[in-house]
């Protein structure tokens, strides 16, 4: 079964290329909860695993905590 990549559609063998490749697609987009900025997902990790908010003035850290890929993330608009 092929692994697709839900940004950029490309397709891996297995779901650890897939997982590796999320790290460096630059379609890829991740927004923080703190600040309210939108980045690649390239520029908030080093390693894969920890997740910082790439702005200077900004503390959010944490994929899932203050940092969501942006298909998650919902509005709330009041009526």
């Amino acid at each position: 079964m092929p692994h697709i990549c839900r940004n950029c559609k490309r397709t891996f063998s297995t779901e650890l290329e897939l997982e590796l490749h999320r790290d460096t697609c630059s379609e890829g987009q991740l927004f923080c909860d703190e600040c309210g900025e939108r980045f690649a997902e390239r520029t908030a990790t080093e390693d894969g695993w920890h997740y910082r908010c790439p702005a200077d003035d900004c503390d959010g850290e944490g994929m899932g905590e203050d940092i969501h890929r942006v298909d998650n993330v919902r509005i709330e608009t009041s009526v």
